[in-house]
This record gives C-alpha cells, sequence and structure tokens, in this order.
C-alpha cells in the first residue's frame, strides 16, 4: 500500500485532469460500484456477520438495499442535478443574468464508523461520486472484516487515483487529517467530531458531522399502544441499539404507562424471541470495550424486563429500566446498545422543557394522533429530523436531508442533499455587453440620488 501522501498527490492530480466532472464519468462511476456491491454482496454479509452478528435479513436491509435505492435514485436524477440554475436578477442589474453552477470540491476525505460499516462507508462515496469528486474512505478498524472487504471491493473496481480505501487505526486517522482535504464527511462520535472539526479547521476545510445523541421516543396518552410498542422496539433494537438514530430513552405519559410497558415486552418477544441471546438474526456488541460500558447500566433504575448478558458473545439482551432519573449514568450519554431507559410525564411542558435542557437530538420520535402535540414538539424541540408514529423510517428516504443539528451534527445528505453536500454552488452574475449603466459610477451626474432610490 502505497504512502499516504503518495495517494492525497494522486488523488489531487488526477482531480485537476478533470476526468471526473463528465457526466458520463460520474454515472460509470456508479453504475461500477453498483455492480460491485451486487457482485460482493455474499461476502458483504458474511463479513457483517463476524463482526457484528447482523442476520442476513438485517445486513442486506440496513446495509445493502438501502445502497441500491440511493444509487437508482442518484442516477435518475444527475443530468438534472449537474445543470446550472438560472435564478431571479433583480431590476438593479438590468441587462445581467444570474445563474448557480454547481462544481465538485476536489479530494474528498470520508471517514465511517463502526455500526454500519459498510453502509455509513458507501452511502457518503455515492454523494461525492456524483458531485464529482476523488474521495479517500477511512472504514472502521473496529469492524476488520468489513473495513478489508471494502477496501479490496474499491481496490478491485476503481482506479485508486480516483478512489482509494486506507485502513487502519487513530493514528491513520490522524495523518488523513492532516492532509488538506477539500472536503470532509465524517461519521462517528460526538468526541471525535470535535477532533476532526478541530483538525479541518487548520485548513479551513468544509465538514458534514453526522454525529449522534439523546434521542427521545415520547408516546402520549393517545397513541396506539400496541403498535407504538413494536415500532419503538424494532427501531431500538436493530442492530442491538447500535444505531445513531435508535430511540435512546422513553417517554411514556404516566396514564399508559402499564399497558404500553406490556405490550413493549410482548413486541420484543415477538421480534426476538423469549431467548434472544440464542437468536441468530441478534446482532452483537462490538467489542468487549463497549460491551462493558453498557453492562455497567443495567443497575440503572429498576430492571422492568431483559438483563441477561453472555460476555463470550459480547451480546445483551434487550432490556427496559424504569424508574430512571436525569441524574442517572445512563443519562448523561447516548447509549448506543440494546438497554432502554423509561421516563414518564403528566404535562407536555415539563418533558419539553428537560428534553430541551440537554443538547440537541439526532432523532426524535413522537407517538399521538393529537395534530396540537404535534405541532407542538415540532415548534419547540429542535431535532436533526424524526417520524411522527414510526421510528428511524425517514432517514431512508432520499427525499429528505439526513443530518443533525447543534450537538448531534451539521450539514446533512441523501438524495440530492448527497450531490449538494459534496458540491460548491458557485453564483456566476452573466453581464450584458450592448448597453452599460452609468448610476453605478461616481462620475454620474445625480449619481447618489438614482443610487438611493434604486437601494432603498
Amino acid at each position: 500500500m502505497e504512502s499516504i501522501n503518495t495517494l492525497f498527490e494522486k488523488q489531487k492530480n488526477y482531480y485537476k485532469q478533470g476526468k471526473t466532472r463528465s457526466i458520463q464519468h460520474r454515472l460509470d462511476a456508479l453504475e461500477k460500484l453498483n455492480d460491485a456491491i451486487k457482485k460482493n454482496e455474499p461476502r458483504i454479509i458474511e463479513a457483517l456477520q463476524k463482526d457484528l452478528h447482523k442476520s442476513e435479513f438485517e445486513s442486506f436491509m440496513t446495509e445493502v438495499g438501502i445502497l441500491y435505492t440511493e444509487i437508482e435514485y442518484v442516477k435518475k436524477h444527475l443530468r438534472k442535478w449537474m445543470k446550472p440554475k438560472r435564478v431571479k436578477t433583480p431590476l438593479t442589474h438590468i441587462g445581467s443574468k444570474s445563474f448557480i453552477h454547481p462544481e465538485p470540491y476536489g479530494v474528498a476525505l470520508i471517514i465511517a464508523p463502526w455500526n454500519y460499516p459498510f453502509q455509513l462507508a458507501l452511502a457518503p462515496l455515492i454523494g461525492a461520486i456524483a458531485a464529482g469528486n476523488c474521495a479517500i474512505i477511512k472504514p472502521s478498524e473496529l469492524t476488520p472484516h468489513t473495513s478489508e472487504l471494502i477496501r479490496h471491493m474499491v481496490q478491485e473496481t476503481f482506479n485508486p487515483d480516483f478512489l482509494s480505501v486506507v485502513e487502519g487505526g487513530v493514528e491513520t486517522s490522524q495523518s488523513l487529517l492532516e492532509k488538506t482535504f477539500d472536503y470532509i464527511f465524517f461519521t462517528g462520535s460526538v468526541p471525535v467530531g470535535k477532533i476532526v472539526m478541530e483538525q479541518a479547521a487548520k485548513h479551513l476545510t468544509p465538514v458534514t458531522l453526522e454525529l449522534g445523541g439523546k434521542s427521545p421516543a415520547i408516546v402520549h396518552e393517545d397513541a396506539d399502544i400496541k403498535l407504538s410498542a413494536k415500532r419503538i422496539a424494532w427501531g431500538k433494537f436493530i442492530n442491538a441499539g447500535q444505531t445513531c438514530v435508535a430511540p435512546d430513552y422513553l417517554y411514556l405519559h404516566e396514564s399508559i404507562k402499564e399497558p404500553f410497558l406490556k405490550a413493549f415486552e410482548q413486541a420484543i418477544k415477538e421480534l426476538y424471541g423469549k431467548e434472544p441471546l440464542n437468536n441468530t438474526a441478534y446482532t452483537h456488541i462490538v467489542n468487549e470495550k463497549h460491551f462493558n460500558r453498557l453492562t455497567a447500566f443495567l443497575d440503572n433504575g429498576k430492571l422492568r424486563f431483559g438483563g441477561k448478558t453472555d460476555p463470550n458473545k459480547k451480546a445483551i439482551e434487550p432490556t427496559v429500566l424504569t424508574d430512571i432519573k436525569w441524574d442517572d449514568p445512563i443519562m448523561a450519554d447516548e447509549i448506543f446498545g440494546p438497554i432502554l431507559p423509561v421516563l414518564t410525564f403528566d404535562e407536555l411542558p415539563d418533558m419539553i422543557d428537560e428534553i430541551t435542557n440537554i443538547p440537541k437530538p439526532l432523532a426524535l420520535y413522537l407517538f399521538t394522533e393529537n395534530k396540537a402535540v404535534q405541532d407542538k414538539i415540532l415548534a419547540e424541540i429542535s431535532f436533526g429530523g424524526g417520524c411522527i408514529n414510526d421510528t428511524i423510517y425517514h432517514l431512508a428516504s432520499p427525499y429528505l436531508p439526513f443530518g443533525g443539528v447543534g450537538n448531534s451534527g451539521m450539514g446533512s445528505y441523501h438524495g440530492k442533499s448527497s450531490f449538494d453536500t459534496f458540491s460548491h454552488h458557485k453564483s456566476v452574475l452573466k453581464q450584458t455587453t450592448r448597453f452599460d449603466i452609468p448610476i453605478r459610477y461616481p462620475n454620474t451626474k445625480n449619481g447618489l440620488k438614482w443610487v438611493r432610490r434604486l437601494l432603498k
């Protein structure tokens, strides 16, 4: 493997040649990526099973299938997105025309996380390719089988001067961040996101940060209890809770607490069986460090159900904790595991105050049929994105930008937002030479009077 310095310089030179800018190059690259995923699909599923014990169903749904959909959508609309867009021109600029030209940034760095190690490495890459950039991908070292597969797949499919993968740990990431990339796309934790932004600031490099946070699921008194329980259980425990937009904690209206928790327990049994630790379709925790961090939370509050662990498998069954207080350790940071703390509320304003007292979450899920309640929550709580009467589904739509706000991140992607994220939108005014308007020049008689009239 050539050095990071050499690889970076080769990509810089390749980009300067202009080969990545044509519509045909972009479409061909997207098609090659799609074909490579299809060709390697069995190996992808095998790698995810080895790294995270993901089932074939979950791997395809959350890591592979979503990429097919994204590529197809981008290919369908790319030609339109690439065209310069004419916009209005004010009366003060009579004789001119105004355009916005999307252009690629250049060489992009994509740093991927371990929780969805395949999808979250390649989903940003789709946007980078579509916008006409070169790119270096840094997969997570915590999922080594998937990381190696991504490297092999990209190396086999693309010219390394165009797209490359660099494997390694923290030192590799640090070396990459020392380079003057034209764009950085990072998905991961808030503490590491701050480091990435700090390094990017040294070169004034624009960044997208896809982070996380404590995303609430709120169940109001009028919610469909059985359906809400099933959808929250699915959203929380898919990938064993190792999802940046998973419901991090549950806020139940006091009046429906008991019937909801009974329905929730039943939903978990229906999804994962009576013994989830023996279910081959249930994902495990990524490593021992995270397993130990999560098991330390099990004595918080009161164990309602679940709580069993298997250190050999690094697995924790779906767990619900009640009698939780905001000063409990489990409420300090994002949980990122299959443990769901439950709080209750009587009055909406009190619950809203508590949620808005902590950093803005990446997602919020509200279960109610009451339009006034929906409007109040949407108006008074800031969050990256979310659902009403569902969980997680919003991130799978190419029509909805996906991203955070505040501590949960900055910037967004998916669909056209991916193209826009990896594009600089260059403003161009084309002026006529058929005539000239003299009032802008300082030697015009009564020039100031006319300027005041036009610019008031």
